[in-house]
């Protein structure tokens, strides 16, 4: 890991262990991408950030020749790089080691192929866990296309312009908790319920009844916090809990792309019931189970369906 500052900008190289996807994890990035505030263009990752204070544009990309990504931070933001190391670790899953995770996998016979089709497939992890938990209320029963117009009029809202540097596709700061939670969402494009449910766990997270964001999470009771909020159900914690909190072992059983892919896979298993107890023979690893499925039928439909 090495530091170079610059007039404008520092830079931060952050290792990982081979093989890596760069392009399916870009690709699943693309598709959930928050308008305004995250973009993916020509195999770089942007997105804004603030730290305190401090604003500015974030770039990463995969060098070509080593196993290594380049992140760049550029306006006074730059000057944090340390205290965004953590996200971005997190954020693109740099600490997983592929090799564990297929010989964790490899005793179920029907997850070689897809193991073998994306062997550096990771988990995409999410800058902030506040950010990923409001997409999640906001994608319930709804298409990741639909979450993400949604998410985008969100940020329009109740966000704030960003300042240079900025990137032409990334011209907004995702709303702060207390924004969120003021902000008036009539004709959002969403049930009253859910609005009701998102404004709440927005204030509580305002108010820090809920630690969405330590670089230490405590999973167990962020689980059980998100749980007693009504509007939110096991799929929204247990995807927040794969990529937020990196819970290898998150399983969001009752999506609804996993159930149909495990049931074609297995025609024996169309119960949640039956799932569920066959998907105990992947821990500690299921996480990655559901990014592999998800992962096989957007190679199939060439969309960026599931999560």
């Amino acid at each position: 890991m090495t530091l170079a500052a610059a007039a404008a900008y520092d830079e931060l190289e952050l290792e990982f262990i081979p093989p890596f996807d760069w392009t399916r994890m870009l690709r699943f990035f693309s598709g959930r991408a928050t308008g305004g505030v995250e973009a993916v263009h020509e195999q770089v990752y942007y997105r804004t950030v603030k730290v305190d204070d401090a604003t500015g544009l974030l770039s990463v990309r995969r060098d070509p020749q080593r196993d290594v990504l380049i992140v760049r931070v550029e306006g006074e933001a730059r000057h944090h790089l340390d205290r965004m190391t953590p996200r971005l670790v997190r954020l693109f899953d740099l600490k997983t080691h592929p090799d564990a995770v297929r010989q964790g996998l490899t005793q179920d016979p029907w997850l070689a192929s897809l193991l073998d089709n994306a062997p550096g497939l990771r988990v995409p992890g999410a800058w902030s866990g506040f950010e990923l938990v409001v997409r999640t209320i906001v994608g319930q029963q709804v298409s990741v296309k639909a979450a993400t117009t949604i998410v985008g009029r969100l940020v329009q809202r109740a966000g704030t312009a960003a300042t240079e540097p900025s990137h032409p596709l990334t011209p907004w700061h995702f709303p702060t908790p207390y924004a969120l939670a003021q902000v008036n969402l009539d004709k959002i494009g969403m049930p009253g319920k859910r609005v009701a449910a998102l404004q709440r766990f927005a204030q509580a997270v305002a108010d820090g009844e809920v630690d969405i964001d330590n670089d230490e999470p405590d999973i167990a009771t962020l689980r059980r916090q998100l749980l007693d909020m009504p509007g939110i159900g096991p799929w929204t914690v247990e995807y927040a809990a794969m990529r937020a909190w990196r819970d290898a072992d998150a399983w969001p059983a009752t999506d609804l792309v996993l159930m149909q892919a495990i049931a074609r896979r297995m025609p024996e298993l169309t119960r949640k019931v039956d799932q569920l107890k066959h998907a105990q023979s992947w821990k500690p690893w299921r996480a990655y189970v559901a990014m592999h499925l998800w992962n096989e039928i957007a190679d199939q439909m060439g969309l960026a369906r599931g999560g």
